[in-house]
């Protein structure tokens, strides 16, 4: 497999770093209001949700097996954190699409020096909005089926203590596709030009995209990660997926 999962998670780091550019501050607004106001009103109740349940399930457990408790907390809550992360990012970023774009946009022309021809500011990212919607849900009806497959692995005694580990590949495999394609895009690429890049470069890809998985579980800093991917996505795409995935 090609690329470096380390270097590719350092794309999100970068990207964060440049948030605070005076070139790019004004596009970063909308993602992380609404992120805020999403993130801020599901992820409370989804964790209350998953305690009360939890806790209803091991009191109806005999005492003999209360031991599991110490089990089933650890791998209920990271496979909850990468599901209902990705899922909670996956309703913003339909809202917010036409600005992620915008924002992949400024953020391209700000480290090449180059103009792409993309959305030409606030009014064309308004009048992309139905496009970019229907990509969202074209890629969210890619993740669906293997969603299902990893949530059938979960259900499955013995099978299940690799639940987690099977949510974080598919986590990071989703992010990074999720976020390489609004820099693609910008380019007129196809989703399926976006899923080849992203196996172009699978551990730079997977590195990026495990990352900020992660950081879409953790309550705070998932605030701000989806401007930040936006732009680690960018950097991803100029420096390495561009090279290997030329235009067509």
């Amino acid at each position: 497999m090609r690329g470096n999962a380390l270097h590719g998670a350092g794309y999100v780091m970068r990207g964060a770093r440049l948030l605070s550019h005076p070139k790019l501050r004004i596009f970063v607004l909308v993602p992380l209001l609404v992120n805020i106001v999403i993130f801020g009103s599901l992820i409370g109740w989804g964790y209350a949700w998953l305690s009360a349940t939890l806790d209803q399930t091991l009191a109806a457990l005999p005492e003999w097996l209360r031991f599991l408790e110490w089990i089933l907390w650890p791998l209920v809550v990271i496979a909850t954190s990468l599901i209902t992360g990705y899922l909670f990012t996956a309703v913003a970023l339909v809202i917010a699409s036409p600005f992620n774009a915008l924002l992949a946009e400024k953020a391209e022309e700000l480290v090449t020096g180059q103009p792409v021809a993309g959305l030409e500011g606030l009014m064309g990212a308004l009048a992309s909005v139905p496009r970019g919607v229907f990509r969202e849900i074209a890629k969210l009806l890619y993740y669906v089926p293997m969603a299902l497959f990893v949530l059938l692995v979960s259900v499955i005694p013995a099978l299940n203590a690799i639940a987690p580990l099977l949510w974080l590949l598919l986590g990071a495999w989703m992010m990074s596709i999720q976020f390489v394609d609004y820099p693609m895009d910008n380019h007129q690429r196809s989703f399926a030009d976006v899923k080849e890049a992203v196996r172009s470069r699978r551990l730079s890809s997977m590195g990026f995209g495990g990352l900020v998985a992660l950081c879409t579980g953790i309550p705070i800093v998932n605030f701000f990660v989806v401007p930040a991917a936006v732009v680690g996505a960018t950097l991803l795409w100029v420096e390495e997926l561009a090279a290997v995935n030329p235009g067509r």
